[in-house]
């Protein structure tokens, strides 16, 4: 998976509806190592390093200063008179999203423990988090119609992971998603006696684009700006027929697609 080794601080700022608290600190510090700053610029570093020490707490923030080659820019930004806060909000988007290595490490922990071969589907926002599509927290590995029912019998085996890895197995109804998804699916890998195989994501875009929950339209808000949008229309116009069955469901579609797009929903077919 790709990862840019160097978020955009605006962009972290003005387009993400949640911020990973190390993706900032690595903006900020990558922003601060510009020679001319200007006004609002540096506003945004100072309430960026106040919102990471309310967040992280006064010793972890400056345990990372210390370590930092920017610290003395930082520090002096910081100190700086520059009037109240101009990003008031950032705080209340700074989260610690749910890393793929930690997701691999359950799923790894889970194939070593069952005594038979099983094989799970997931969908959800961890199949858009393994390959790095999604960044943001879950406590959900959503799997496509059932948890077998050799794993969901384990109960304190699922217990112990969902303690220990912040990750519990919940299901969701393959009918929420478009015709043929099976066909589309991804391998991820073999983990122990567990075959991991992942939902596309361009199908996690159109069932959400279903949804009026609050997160699913905030996912695509993220995932519009990472598809391709022609892509997405094909599949919706070919495939998602079946989701548009319900004028509630195909009004709350029409909603998310003007928010995203600023037009209309592809008409039908």
């Amino acid at each position: 998976m790709v990862k840019a080794s160097h978020p955009n601080l605006w962009s972290l700022a003005l387009d993400r509806r949640w911020i990973d608290s190390h993706g900032l600190a690595d903006a900020v510090e990558h922003e601060a190592e510009n020679a001319s700053l200007d006004f609002r610029t540096r506003l945004l570093i100072r309430d960026s390093l106040s919102a990471l020490g309310s967040f992280w707490g006064p010793s972890r923030l400056e345990n990372w200063l210390v370590k930092s080659p920017r610290q003395d820019v930082l520090r002096n930004i910081s100190g700086e008179d520059l009037g109240p806060p101009g990003f008031s909000r950032i705080i209340q988007r700074i989260m610690e999203p749910t890393r793929p290595e930690t997701v691999l490490q359950l799923l790894r922990e889970l194939g070593q423990s069952i005594r038979e071969p099983q094989s799970i589907i997931i969908g959800g926002s961890i199949a858009l988090i393994l390959p790095g599509v999604l960044s943001r927290h879950t406590e959900d590995i959503d799997l496509v119609d059932e948890v077998p029912l050799q794993i969901r019998s384990e109960h304190a085996l699922l217990a112990e992971l969902a303690r220990r890895y912040g990750l519990g197995l919940t299901h969701f109804q393959s009918h929420y998603l478009p015709t043929g998804w099976e066909s589309r699916l991804h391998w991820l890998e073999r983990l122990g006696q567990l075959e991991v195989r992942l939902v596309d994501s361009k199908d996690i875009f159109v069932g959400k684009l279903f949804s009026k929950r609050e997160k699913d339209r905030d996912d695509l808000r993220v995932l519009a700006t990472q598809l391709d949008k022609s892509a997405i229309t094909r599949l919706l116009l070919d495939c998602g027929q079946s989701l548009r069955g319900e004028p509630e469901l195909e009004k709350q579609a029409e909603k998310n697609w003007y928010v995203l797009y600023g037009e209309p929903l592809p008409a039908r077919i």
